[in-house]
């Protein structure tokens, strides 16, 4: 595969870039961010952009706690769980590639504003589901809507910040993701105990109107902002233009920084999925919770997350400032969270449920500084100074998972591959076969490709 020359990376964005799924925070030094002359106003506008991707993770992850306590009101099976999921999932990496276009062609202020308005809607609407079949409609609008969240949002920095300072701004409304994950377990399990089920769906999703007045009130491109000072503007401005050229899907494929970061994205980020819909239900499972007291090991586990996404971009941030080359600092730190990843393999073992805490919040941990380092690698560059990421998120529609097995200490390893499979459907059939006291046919499938004995 040909090969490229390494710039230093840029997380602007045309609004192709997207995050998907994880929640993937960049790399970000550790300096303060600089006033710059004029103001701070733009920080203002980062505020927006943090305020709705911490919606966009609240409203995700309320069908995650509540999902066992729905089985049994709804009557649905694990495998049909898992479909729902992967519902959201494909309706996710569709919307992702539709989004960044729209985005390009509408502006930021419309394309955010279409995006939470389907998404709340949607995430309201779910109240109304009676079945396992309209549940998965519901979180396919969800996924929809929810995909032009970090389009728009990186879109928006780049229109707001300057270069030096978008790789900042992008941190700080990514810290968004791990913030909803805390703020979800913290509310939802009070307002379905207190009104039901239904309101927790409703309520969190209504949040997304109030930010969308503040969104249509507060913002305006730089230039036509009339709160922003001539010296800010000029700041923000002070970087030369971009030139006005795209690159075309074919022409990103053969390169290696390209496949490397599908690759990269092709085999981690179900990981974060499969934390995200699936440990509440293990927890409850595994270690007798009940919605009551399932909060505090998942706000736990989230807070090691959003530390985990500080400590990569530390870690290489520190490394690059000891003379480190860039891409070494990075591939560095990327090979310490995936080494920090591994001790989740022993998560089944463990009687302890704080000990299973540990090692869960540990490998979520890890995940989050991985995907610190992964979105600042190389990446080619494409129109009006942005990043062609449709390719990539298309990995979103052909991942691998890894689901930790519950029984006699065996690892069930869950394997989708092929384009439009996902793998949290595979996830479902998995745990059904589990419960049954069986293994699935793709476990089964994978001891004879591994050369594995059945299990007695």
């Amino acid at each position: 595969m040909g090969s490229m020359p390494h710039p230093e990376p840029d997380p602007e964005a045309s609004a192709s870039h997207a995050r998907g799924g994880g929640p993937a925070v960049v790399a970000v030094a550790v300096d303060a961010p600089d006033a710059g002359p004029g103001g701070r106003y733009r920080w203002v506008i980062c505020a927006l952009l943090f305020f709705a991707t911490t919606i966009n993770y609240i409203d995700r992850q309320v069908i995650g706690i509540l999902a066992k306590d729905l089985q049994n009101t709804i009557g649905w099976s694990e495998i049909e769980y898992g479909n729902i999921v992967a519902a959201f999932n494909a309706a996710y990496a569709v919307g992702l590639l539709l989004a960044g276009r729209l985005m390009d062609r509408f502006g930021a202020k419309i394309g955010y504003a279409v995006a939470i308005t389907i998404w709340s809607v949607a995430g309201m609407f779910t109240s109304l589901a009676r079945s396992a079949l309209q549940f998965g409609f519901a979180r396919a609008a969800l996924g929809l809507g929810e995909s032009g969240n970090f389009p728009a949002a990186i879109k928006t920095v780049a229109e707001w910040f300057p270069k030096k300072e978008r790789a900042l701004a992008t941190g700080v409304f990514n810290a968004g993701t791990n913030v909803g994950a805390i703020i979800a377990p913290l509310t939802v399990p009070w307002i379905a105990i207190h009104l039901g089920w239904q309101w927790a769906f409703v309520l969190t999703g209504a949040i997304g109107f109030l930010w969308l007045a503040l969104w249509l009130r507060t913002y305006r491109r730089p230039e036509q902002h009339p709160k922003l000072s001539s010296s800010e503007l000029a700041y923000i401005q002070s970087d030369p233009a971009d030139p006005p050229a795209r690159l075309p899907w074919l022409r990103l494929i053969p390169h290696r920084q390209t496949c490397a970061f599908a690759i990269g994205k092709y085999l981690t980020d179900p990981i974060w999925w499969f934390y995200l819909y699936w440990i509440p239900n293990f927890l409850r499972d595994k270690h007798g919770l009940d919605l009551s007291t399932i909060g505090p090991p998942l706000i736990a586990i989230y807070l090691f997350a959003d530390a985990g996404s500080i400590a990569g971009g530390w870690i290489s941030s520190t490394l690059i400032k000891h003379g480190w080359a860039i891409h070494r600092a990075r591939k560095t730190a990327m090979l310490i969270c995936a080494l920090a990843v591994t001790p989740i393999v022993f998560v089944s073992q463990v009687a302890s449920l704080w000990a299973a805490v540990s090692l869960i919040a540990m490998a979520a941990a890890a995940h989050q500084g991985w995907s610190a380092n992964i979105f600042t690698m190389m990446i080619p560059r494409a129109a009006s100074g942005g990043v062609r990421l449709d390719f990539v998120d298309m990995c979103y529609l052909s991942p691998i998972e890894i689901m930790v097995g519950r029984e006699r200490g065996i690892t069930n390893r869950a394997l989708a591959m092929g384009l439009g499979i996902d793998a949290s459907a595979v996830t479902g059939r998995v745990e059904a076969a589990r419960a049954r006291g069986a293994e699935s046919s793709e476990v089964v499938k994978l001891r004879k490709a591994l050369g594995l004995k059945a299990r007695s």
